[in-house]
């Protein structure tokens, strides 16, 4: 009897165990990417709250997926930053730091929502936002504005996996990147942010693996690496590792000692070591 009912224990707790990892695995993107969190998919911020003149963008991806974008320009500019946003909120939170970019550094802002983000269409995947990207640097590149700009790429977090990408696969297109407290794949994220899931990390289907492809990015192109060495998401020693492997020749890291994987932007020294970078090497 005894045997019995441990052995019938044994069976449901596997049971159990089985459902809640096909569970994890079918719903981890809700995990990835919670555009769906506070709000975000309801009310995005526009530009002109800030005094900035945009033009709404509506592209098109090759799999048919519509996604927003703000075209923010400055016509005497001749550099443009394209921000690569994190995996939360939308690009409505981000126009306070675009309002500076814009002003303090006199450059046009593209910034664009991830499929499934704010106003965008569809459902968020890996695959999907690299439709997103290649859309979004096939519009850059024909438009008689941009193509004649210089271009950076500005990514944060699951944004500084979106610049990568893009650095590996338009790197005529770009002048410079930089890159903040970003990962160096998700997998190896999991055990810090769930250590209870560390054993079961390979079924992250979901996986932007920088780590590799930082290998094959072009060493003419210059790299900035801004990390918040109290990064309690994504571990400080992701960067250090992503900038030991990027091959550029003309590449920096700025640690900043009391900054989160949220406040390392308003650390002191943060604009200054951009501005440095940008001038010398942009």
């Amino acid at each position: 009897m005894l045997v019995r009912l441990v052995r019938m224990f044994l069976e449901g707790a596997a049971g159990v165990a089985v459902t809640s990892l096909i569970g994890l695995y079918v719903y981890q993107n809700k995990l990835v990417y919670p555009s769906w969190a506070q709000g975000a998919r309801d009310h995005v911020d526009t530009p002109d709250n800030y005094n900035l003149p945009y033009v709404e963008r509506r592209l098109m991806t090759k799999d048919g997926v519509e996604i927003r974008a703000f075209d923010i320009r400055r016509e005497d500019s001749n550099t443009t930053w394209l921000i690569l946003c994190p995996n939360a909120g939308n690009i409505g939170y981000f126009l306070s730091v675009v309002e500076l970019i814009y002003r303090q550094f006199n450059s046009s802002v593209f910034i664009y929502s991830y499929r499934g983000y704010g106003f965008s269409q569809g459902s968020p995947s890996e695959s999907g936002l690299k439709y997103d990207a290649d859309c979004v640097m096939s519009f850059l590149q024909h438009d008689s504005f941009y193509k004649s700009q210089k271009m950076v790429l500005y990514g944060r977090s699951l944004g500084g996996a979106n610049a990568i990408y893009i650095a590996r696969n338009y790197p005529q297109m770009c002048d410079g990147v930089i890159l903040e407290n970003t990962f160096l794949n998700i997998r190896k994220v999991i055990p810090h942010v769930f250590p209870w899931l560390r054993y079961v990390a390979f079924m992250c289907h979901e996986v932007w693996d920088s780590e590799e492809e930082i290998k094959f990015v072009d060493p003419t192109l210059p790299f900035l690496f801004l990390s918040g060495k109290k990064d309690e998401i994504v571990p400080p020693e992701h960067m250090e590792t992503l900038f030991n492997l990027c091959p550029s020749d003309n590449k920096e890291i700025i640690e900043f000692e009391n900054g989160y994987h949220n406040d390392t932007i308003v650390q002191e020294g943060y604009w200054d070591a951009v501005s440095n970078f940008l001038n010398k090497y942009v």
